[in-house]
């Protein structure tokens, strides 16, 4: 979640050109910890979040939309639990059963 905030808010700050340091300065934090908030280290609290969005002239919820939006294929980039990865874990099933099946077949055919 904290990567997903981190890297919305560095899109927002590089189109308005800003520089680490200069956003930093104006929400009144060191640029070390502003970095560390887009970089996802840090949890962002929504006093920072606010301020963050302010400077930028945007509102808190353009930030955090970023949090609504799911991945197209969510499977195998750390998310668990989505009907992607269960399909995939069904394929994963099937070729390994069907593989095993037709080890088994040339097997007793020897």
């Amino acid at each position: 979640m904290n990567e997903l905030l981190g890297k919305r808010i560095k899109a927002l700050r590089t189109a308005k050109h800003f520089t680490q340091e200069q956003l930093a300065e104006k929400i009144g934090v060191s640029r070390q910890k502003y970095a560390r908030i887009e970089n996802g280290i840090n949890n962002i609290t929504l006093e920072d979040l606010s301020r963050i969005a302010e400077v930028l002239s945007v509102t808190v919820g353009d930030i955090t939309r970023v949090l609504d939006e799911t991945p197209v294929v969510a499977y195998r980039v750390g998310h668990e639990n989505t009907s992607a990865k269960k399909m995939f874990d069904m394929l994963d099933l099937f070729y390994a059963n069907k593989h095993l099946y037709d080890k088994l077949q040339s097997d007793s055919k020897e």
